[in-house]
């Protein structure tokens, strides 16, 4: 007969465990939160906090103009619906598999994310809108996180714990090979979508709009400016938000293809993050009749690149 084993650890310290679960669930709250900022806009809402920022409603706004002006807004919340999603379930994968398993490399890429992504927020500085209920939001994330981060570490201490598991590939392969050429696609495909995320803060922190916008909405920025003072800002708000979130995600994907080993699992979350983020971000364009090819033409390139990448990866990575 079997003596019974007496379990003596404190309720918190079983659900924080080895730091794992409360990294899940950052990435499930990301999940979360895309999902909840596509319905929303899906079903033609706006938050409390713009309204009453704004002082107006979104019917209001949507009077003017065709309510092109809200559309576009729900546009560009509807792609960052996308890439939360993308980012949330990139970081589930992260800490269910490679980090389970002590890779240095998925630590420091918590890590390295973790900078850029929660850095992101610090963009409101450029266009001086300060979102209160985002700011609460990353409160109440950042301690989670934080934590998940610390007690984890002890997964990979040891000799390679350093940042330099960053660079280093999971394996060499030949480049001509199928699946050399699939993961030269992924990762090109990661590079461009840094630019892109790069390029989308800069311009959230500054000019706000590319010419494409405005010739969509039929106003320039004086115009909208005139409507109400304070709808840049709201908008710049949500470009440099989701210009974050996509520079961040890329930089999950370039690492996660290059320092993770083939598997099935790692081809299943590159097709769900990549199908989510570029189906979000690409097929509301037609929906709003913002239908601008020059516009368009970068997403629909790396999402071809996208494609062919995973396309080729399928059965390395499936048979591995």
């Amino acid at each position: 007969m079997m003596t019974p084993v007496h379990d003596q650890r404190g309720l918190l310290r079983a659900l924080v465990g080895d730091g794992r679960p409360l990294l899940a669930l950052t990435g499930l709250a990301l999940i979360f939160s895309g999902a909840f900022a596509i319905f929303q806009s899906a079903t033609g809402h706006f938050l409390p906090q713009d309204v009453h920022y704004l002082g107006m409603t979104k019917e209001e706004l949507c009077d003017m103009n065709q309510c092109r002006i809200v559309h576009f807004m729900f546009h560009d919340r509807v792609s960052f619906g996308g890439v939360l999603i993308a980012l949330g379930s990139l970081y589930m994968w992260l800490a269910e598999f490679p980090l389970r398993q002590g890779a240095p490399w998925a630590w420091w890429l918590f890590a390295l994310t973790g900078v850029t992504g929660f850095g992101s927020f610090l963009a409101y500085l450029g266009y001086g809108y300060l979102d209160q209920w985002h700011l609460a939001a990353t409160l109440a994330l950042l301690p989670v996180y934080g934590v998940g981060l610390f007690r984890s570490y002890r997964l990979v201490a040891g000799p390679d714990a350093s940042p330099a598991s960053l660079v280093r590939p999971a394996l060499l392969v030949r480049w001509t090979s199928g699946y050399g050429l699939g993961r030269a696609c992924l990762l090109v495909t990661a590079v461009m979508v840094i630019v892109g995320g790069a390029v989308i803060t800069y311009i959230g922190m500054t000019s706000v709009f590319v010419p494409q916008d405005l010739e969509y909405m039929g106003m320039s920025a004086d115009q909208l400016a005139a409507i109400n003072p304070r709808l840049v800002p709201l908008i710049a708000h949500d470009r440099a938000g989701f210009g974050g979130a996509l520079f961040t995600t890329g930089v999950a994907v370039l690492v996660c293809t290059w320092c993770g080993r083939p598997s099935r699992s790692l081809w299943q979350v590159l097709l769900w993050a990549g199908g989510v983020g570029f189906a979000t971000a690409i097929a509301v364009h037609p929906v709003i009749g913002y239908t601008s090819f020059t516009h368009l033409a970068p997403a629909g390139v790396v999402a071809a690149l996208f494609g062919v990448g995973m396309t080729l990866c399928y059965r390395p990575m499936m048979r591995s």
